[in-house]
């Protein structure tokens, strides 16, 4: 292989995608904080590095609290929201459509109080004794500027 060393870190889904689409012209290496590949795309913070590993022309670092992380805790989570939503709305066309906005109702509760970004939020607190600090400045939910520390 001739092309860049690549190092991505902290992969979760985009990061694996990435290295995979990557590694087809340049050498990848991923670093994980688990054993295995992937996990959830917030489940690690990585301390900046003062440069890239060594033997690393590029990086690619996941924050956990950096770009969308920062005003919400769970983006991904959001943007299905905001799918469900959008769609519903599209799709509205009379008065008798009307009861299916059931499905954007449930995916909500699934979202907020479901599987989604409340049993993530008790697993993270669980395992991860900093997570506490980045949820008591970070929205649950709804994107919002963060609270001071």
């Amino acid at each position: 292989m001739t092309g860049r060393r690549i190092a991505v870190i902290g992969g979760g889904v985009s990061g694996i995608t990435a290295g995979y689409v990557l590694s087809r012209t340049d050498h990848v290496t991923l670093f994980e904080a688990d054993g295995r590949l992937g996990g959830h795309a917030d489940t690690h913070l990585v301390v900046p590095p003062a440069g890239p590993p060594a033997g690393v022309d590029t990086g690619f670092i996941v924050y956990k609290d950096r770009g969308l992380r920062r005003y919400t805790g769970h983006p991904n989570y959001f943007g299905d929201f905001c799918m469900w939503w959008g769609l519903s709305g599209i799709s509205l066309g009379s008065w008798a459509e009307l009861p299916t906005i059931v499905g954007p109702l449930l995916m909500t509760w699934v979202l907020t109080r479901g599987t989604g970004a409340s049993l993530t939020h008790r697993r993270m607190a669980a395992s991860r004794p900093q997570y506490a600090d980045y949820t008591a400045r970070t929205s649950g939910f709804f994107p919002l500027p963060p609270r001071p520390p």
